[in-house]
């Protein structure tokens, strides 16, 4: 398989609901790392998975309503506990949507799957893949 990986970071509040989070459920603030791999079987005609500035404006686009904002505060998060592992399918569902209609620079059909890779620190990330 052949992988390009694209990365950004977001500044983000939020809270959760649930006794199994203890302090977490105070109002607390996180900056997350945010690498988005794509992947394919094969190189495209030009021998590319995916353009490499695509990909990063794709992703920049995606996260820009979430940085700097309190994530309790988003319509579309409502009643939900925006976990680490919860955002990186948000953001799967966005980029995937964008591979789709190949914004990327390549037809998405022809992509095999994203992984999208959250680290909250240097001793914890989660990750959700899957096929596009």
């Amino acid at each position: 398989m052949f992988t390009v990986e694209v990365r950004d970071h977001i500044m983000i509040a939020h809270s959760f609901r649930g006794q199994v989070f203890g302090p977490a459920q105070a109002l607390h603030g996180a900056t997350f790392v945010v690498d988005a791999a794509f992947i394919a079987k094969t190189l495209d005609v030009n021998g590319i998975v995916v353009d490499i500035g695509r990909a990063l404006d794709v992703l920049k686009e995606t996260l820009k309503p979430l940085n700097y904002s309190n994530l309790d505060d988003h319509p579309e998060f409502k009643g939900m506990n925006t976990t680490t592992e919860f955002l990186t399918k948000y953001i799967f569902d966005q980029l995937a949507n964008a591979a789709r209609s190949g914004t990327l620079g390549r037809d998405g059909k022809e992509l095999h799957a994203i992984r999208i890779t959250i680290s909250e620190s240097h001793v914890a990330r989660a990750w959700y893949e899957a096929a596009i």
